[in-house]
């Protein structure tokens, strides 16, 4: 898991194949889910997610994603993804493209004033500003993902220790 700290992708994913039947990992995770009290599981059909429980979690605390997936001869496949409250990813998500809309907003005013041969400087100071917002954006996420590892070593430990069981 740690390999994936130093690849630019904000939300590390990985794929195990397990030689159990998905619904015995599904069944796994819910009675696991009522048996302790350090995460929180939920399911829904074929997908189980694990929080920090409420009192832990921070805004940008990750939680876990599994889907599994039934392969044939009682194989099942599992695909997990660690990630920031679907929330706080849609927000973060939105100010990426708020940013990048006004970037190329900026663009168009600046070469139409070029065009005109009006003074652009104003616009160049707006691209130069979305630029700026762009990088603060994307190291607060690499920092809260850096910052998290903890908490996604964690999660991966619990996800590990009910899979082995």
């Amino acid at each position: 898991m740690n390999e994936n700290l130093n690849e630019v992708v904000l939300r590390p994913r990985f794929k195990i194949e397990l030689n159990r039947s998905h619904t015995s990992v599904l069944e796994a995770f819910e009675a696991k889910r009522l048996d302790q009290k350090q995460f929180i599981v939920s399911r829904v059909d074929d997908h189980v997610f694990i929080k920090l429980p409420k009192a832990q979690q921070q805004f940008w605390s990750p939680q876990l994603h599994l889907e599994i997936n039934d392969l044939e001869n009682n194989k099942s496949q599992l695909y997990g993804l660690f990630g920031p409250n679907p929330t706080v990813w849609t927000l973060f998500m939105f100010l990426h493209f708020l940013v990048a809309g006004l970037f190329i907003a900026f663009c168009i005013w600046a070469y139409s004033n070029y065009a005109l041969k009006v003074d652009y400087q104003l616009q160049v100071w707006g691209l130069i500003g979305m630029v700026i917002l762009w990088f603060i954006l994307y190291f607060s996420g690499r920092l809260s993902k850096t910052s998290n590892q903890k908490e996604m070593t964690a999660l991966y430990t619990f996800m590990s220790s009910v899979l082995d069981e």
